[in-house]
C-alpha cells in the first residue's frame, strides 16, 4: 500500500485515557509524519488535549465524538451487545467502513477481541484469531503467539498461527527468513500433545525459501531467542507472558532493594548506573507494546491498558507497519499457497516443484 496509512484510535480506552492516547499519537506523528489519524472519543475531553500537542493539532486528523466507552471490567458479550456507540466500537467501524486501515485501543482486551472479530470478520482461510507480540531475548526480539485468545487449539490452528507469525515477524522486524518453532515440553518428536505433534507434521511439509521451521522449542528458548517465532496455544502463551512480566518486575525490585541496602551499595549503583540504564531500556515493556490480533480481516492492535504515551506510540507504529507493508494481503497469499487440506498440500508441492 502507499505511504500514509490512516489509523483509528480509541481515545477513551485504557487506564490513563484520553491523555496517553493523545500524547502517544503526537509522538507517533514525530516518527511517521505521513500518518493520518482518526481519534474517537469525548470531544470535550479530547479536543483540549489535542490543542496542547505539537504535531497532532497541526496534522490532518479527524475527531469523531462519542461520550460512551467500554468499561475496563465489562464482559466481552455485554460490550458487544451494548457498546455499539462506544469509542472502541466506532473506532473499529472506521476500518470496516474503509475510512481507516487499522485500529488501536488500550481498552478492554476481551471486548476489543470480540468487537474486532464481529465487525471485521476472519481473514479467508483462517479459523481463529491469535494474539501476537514480542519478547526481549538474548539475540534481540522474538514474536510469540497465541498469548491468550484461544485456550484450546488443534493442529490446524497452530499451523495457521505459525504462518501468520512468520509473516508478522517479516513485516515488523524486517527479517528475510524468520525461524519458527513450536513450544513443547521437550525437543523430541514424540513429545507433546496430539495438536502440537500434528502441527509439527504440517509445518515440516512446507517447502519454501521464505519459511524455516526449526522444530520443537522449550520454555527456556523463549528468552534465549532460539527462534524468531514461537507458536503455542493461548493457555500456555498467556502463562508465559504473565510469568515474564512478573519476573521482570521481581528482578527490578531485587535490584532496587540491593542498591539501597547500604552506603557501599549506593556507591556501587553510581558506578554502574550507565550499564543499569542500558539494561532498563532493553527490558522496557513500552518498547514491546502493541499486541496484534492476527487472523482478522483487518488490522486491530491492542495496547497495554496501563502504558504511558511512549508505549501507546509504539503500538500505533506497529499498526502502521502492518498497514504499510500489506500484512493482510500477504497472509491471504500464504494461506492460499500453503492451505491446510491434503489437496492444498498437493497443490503447494506441485507449485514448488515447478
Amino acid at each position: 500500500m502507499v505511504d500514509g496509512p490512516t489509523l483509528a484510535l480509541d481515545a477513551m480506552g485504557g487506564d490513563h485515557a484520553p491523555d496517553i492516547v493523545v500524547r502517544g499519537a503526537d509522538i507517533a506523528l514525530e516518527r511517521l509524519p505521513d500518518l493520518k489519524l482518526i481519534l474517537v472519543g469525548d470531544e470535550s475531553k479530547v479536543r483540549p488535549l489535542i490543542e496542547k500537542t505539537k504535531r497532532l493539532r497541526n496534522s490532518d486528523y479527524t475527531l469523531v465524538h462519542t461520550d460512551k466507552e467500554v468499561g475496563a471490567s465489562e464482559k466481552p458479550s455485554v460490550a458487544l451487545r451494548s457498546g455499539r456507540d462506544s469509542s472502541m466500537r466506532i473506532a473499529i467501524n472506521q476500518v470496516a467502513e474503509g475510512k481507516a486501515n487499522g485500529v488501536v485501543s488500550a481498552g478492554n482486551t476481551g471486548a476489543l477481541m470480540a468487537m474486532s472479530k464481529f465487525v471485521l470478520r476472519m481473514c479467508p482461510g483462517i479459523e481463529r484469531p491469535a494474539i501476537a507480540s514480542f519478547f526481549p531475548t538474548k539475540r534481540g526480539e522474538t514474536c510469540m503467539l497465541d498469548l491468550g485468545a484461544n485456550v484450546d487449539c488443534d493442529a490446524e490452528n497452530l499451523f495457521q498461527f505459525a504462518l501468520m507469525g512468520e509473516i508478522f515477524s517479516r513485516m515488523v522486524l524486517g527479517l528475510n527468513k524468520p525461524t519458527v518453532g513450536l513450544l513443547n515440553v521437550g525437543s523430541e518428536e514424540q513429545k507433546g500433545s496430539e495438536a502440537v505433534r500434528g502441527a509439527a507434521a504440517k509445518l515440516r511439509e512446507i517447502k519454501s525459501e521464505n519459511f524455516e521451521y526449526i522444530g520443537f522449542v522449550e520454555g527456556d528458548d523463549i528468552t534465549a531467542g532460539t527462534v524468531d517465532v514461537i507458536v503455542t496455544d493461548g493457555f500456555s502463551g498467556n502463562i508465559a507472558l504473565k510469568t515474564a512480566e512478573g519476573t521482570s518486575r521481581m528482578i527490578t525490585q531485587f535490584l532496587r532493594d540491593a542498591f539501597s541496602s547500604s552506603w557501599s551499595a549506593r556507591i556501587g549503583y553510581l558506578l554502574c548506573r550507565g550499564a543499569l540504564e542500558q539494561m532498563r531500556k532493553r527490558l522496557d515493556p513500552r518498547r514491546y507494546n502493541g499486541a496484534v490480533f492476527l487472523g482478522l480481516n483487518g488490522i486491530s492492535v491492542k495496547s497495554h491498558g496501563g502504558t504511558d504515551a511512549l508505549g501507546f506510540a509504539n503500538a500505533v507504529c506497529v499498526a502502521a507497519d502492518m498497514c504499510r507493508y500489506d500484512f493482510l494481503d500477504k497472509v491471504k497469499e500464504e494461506i492460499a499457497l500453503y492451505g491446510s487440506s491434503e489437496s492444498a498440500a498437493l497443490t503447494r508441492q506441485t507449485s514448488v516443484a515447478s
